[in-house]
């Protein structure tokens, strides 16, 4: 007769949190005990089947559990496991405890955004910090490591960095515009946004976020032809014997902005003869409704709108000057109306030059005479003048001029001579006086005894 007796199941050591775990990973350890004895007091444990995990017998009345399957927190965060102890009696007796497992996160999984890439339209001329879009990414990591932060990649749009075009607000995924942006300048960018998680060490990921700009209708039409009014004067010649339907001139005109925006229209919205021209609503054409006759009036002047197809419309005029006939020297007074502004300009520069060639020559020719008279009174004086010249200093082969043998006391000397001069004069006048008459002598200087 056995003893009536129960087994025991005492788990010794368990881990209630641990984490993600690869396959045979010990992960608790368990007690069995049963007071009976010989037979009724081995003990077979079991666990069910529904879990990752088996029973490894440790040492006498230990077991291991073990894992046998990868362990994945983002899939399974706990586990109930249920082990039963059975006894060899007989009847056999059993008894079970349950232990919850828990499985602790680590930062395993980096963020991942929602779609694989986003589009953002904006308008041009929106206003500084207007939304563009917004982007998200899920991190199925725990508390830190699933916490997710946005930023933006460096990189330049156009030249410059595209934080000076866009910012992320690093919490929320908010994308606004940091300035206003011109679809005539570029009409779409790139950025590229990153999402990291505040696990260690951290992990991220990319995304890329196309942004496209619309166009507003913030432009005029810009004629090209003709030149606005103030640039030139332009005129047409249309042959006296144009027939109705021949084409005579075309408006051309452009548009910066883009589809229906650039949709151009031309339209006559006033002419010397209404009836006379047409101009093509698409073409900007100006061609003749009629043949021309005798009566029609030589000088004929269209005014031309250009309006483009956008909301509001707007539009911009030209006039085109058209001369009814066969050779522009007919109408004389349209080359002056036309050249009268250069004839102006002209006629000016010719004043002026003939000013300054006046008042040069004016000059040289009082410079030259002042030389000439310079030259001419500088011999007369340095050596104009009476010099009473002592009888000492007179060679002794020299006769007086009155014939008595002996010199007057005092003569007058007039010397003419020349800068370099070997045919200079001098001049002898008789004496001072009074009584005496004057005596008129040259001496060629080439026999004078002054050298």
């Amino acid at each position: 007769m056995t003893d009536k007796g129960f087994s025991l199941l005492r788990p010794i050591f368990f881990f209630t949190s641990f984490f993600n775990v690869s396959p045979g990973t010990e992960v608790g350890i368990i007690n069995v005990q049963d007071r009976d004895s010989e037979t009724n007091r081995q003990v077979r444990c079991s666990i069910q089947q529904n879990v990752p995990f088996k029973l490894v017998p440790s040492i006498k009345n230990y077991y291991s559990v073990v894992s046998t399957g990868q362990l994945d927190r983002e899939l399974v965060s706990d586990y109930n496991i249920t082990i039963t102890a059975t006894d060899e009696g007989s009847p056999p007796l059993s008894s079970s405890k349950t232990v919850q497992l828990s499985v602790a996160d680590i930062n395993d999984n980096p963020p991942v955004f929602e779609e694989q890439s986003y589009s953002a339209y904006v308008s041009e001329n929106n206003k500084p910090g207007s939304t563009l879009c917004s982007v998200s990414a899920r991190d199925p990591d725990w508390r830190q490591n699933g916490t997710v932060v946005y930023s933006l990649l460096s990189g330049e749009v156009n030249g410059a960095p595209v934080s000076s075009y866009v910012s992320v607000n690093g919490d929320t995924g908010v994308i606004h515009a940091v300035r206003s942006f011109d679809y005539e300048q570029f009409r779409s960018f790139k950025v590229h946004v990153m999402a990291r998680d505040n696990g260690s060490p951290p992990l991220s990921s990319n995304v890329t976020v196309s942004v496209f700009i619309s166009d507003v209708n913030d432009n005029s039409p810009q004629i090209l032809y003709p030149a606005p009014e103030g640039n030139s004067f332009m005129t047409e010649l249309v042959p006296k014997a144009a027939h109705g339907g021949s084409l005579v001139s075309k408006v051309i005109a452009v548009d910066a902005d883009s589809g229906q925006n650039a949709w151009l229209s031309y339209h006559i919205v006033k002419s010397t003869d209404p009836g006379l021209f047409t101009i093509g609503v698409h073409s900007g054409e100006i061609r003749t409704q009629r043949d021309i006759s005798e009566s029609d009036s030589m000088k004929q002047n269209l005014i031309v709108s250009v309006k483009d197809n956008g909301q509001p419309s707007l539009s911009a005029t030209c006039s085109m000057y058209l001369l009814i006939s066969d050779n522009l020297a007919e109408v004389p007074e349209l080359k002056d109306i036309s050249y009268d502004e250069k004839n102006s300009k002209l006629t000016s520069y010719l004043i002026i030059a003939l000013v300054c060639v006046s008042t040069f020559f004016l000059t040289f020719i009082i410079i030259i005479m002042g030389v000439r008279f310079c030259r001419r009174r500088k011999p007369r004086l340095l050596f104009d003048g009476a010099v009473a010249i002592p009888s000492a200093y007179l060679p002794p082969n020299y006769a007086d001029v009155d014939g008595t043998g002996t010199l007057r006391s005092a003569y007058n000397y007039d010397a003419y001579l020349t800068t370099g001069s070997r045919t200079s004069d001098f001049k002898f006048v008789s004496s001072y006086n009074d009584n005496t008459l004057p005596t008129l002598r040259l001496t060629d200087r080439s026999a004078a005894p002054f050298n």
